[in-house]
């Protein structure tokens, strides 16, 4: 028989570093979970991609047990490591901060192509360039699609 859903907590922590310091304790804390056992259990899987923002799905039941998804690492954040930049431009429109290949772009695309909402490699490419435009991040070079 299968569990009553509660709810769903959606956070972003740092790989093996999940503490019950906030955005952790409080979003848990609210819905009766236990903060160190989640910590406890974030970290031990996480351990390998320490120090990397990791989106998670925490799924809270009734009886205030969970599960969690841990999903990949937000594409703005692999932007951000692949230019090798501080953060994003403040008027993308305006200021261009750094820029990036279509290679780069094609390797952030597979690592997230689980997460996207794409079937092909191509569409996925085109979502993630979006995002470095949107973040002020030139795509140089022509798309491997029209070469």
């Amino acid at each position: 028989m299968a569990k009553e859903v509660d709810g769903f907590i959606k956070l972003q922590v740092r790989g093996g570093s999940a503490n019950p310091a906030p955005p952790v304790g409080p979003a848990l804390g609210a819905k009766g979970v236990n903060i160190m056992e989640f910590c406890k259990r974030f970290n031990a899987k996480t351990e390998d991609r320490r120090g990397q923002l990791l989106p998670v799905v925490i799924t809270v039941f009734k009886d205030k047990s969970f599960e969690f998804i841990i999903k990949t690492v937000p594409a703005a954040a692999q932007i951000i490591e692949k230019a090798k930049l501080k953060k994003g431009s403040s008027e993308p429109n305006r200021d261009k901060v750094g820029s990036i290949s279509w290679d780069s772009i094609k390797e952030i695309a597979e690592n997230k192509m689980e997460d996207l909402n794409a079937y092909k490699i191509e569409s996925a490419m085109r979502m993630i360039a979006g995002t470095a435009r949107s973040m002020g991040v030139n795509v140089s070079g022509t798309p491997p699609w029209e070469a």
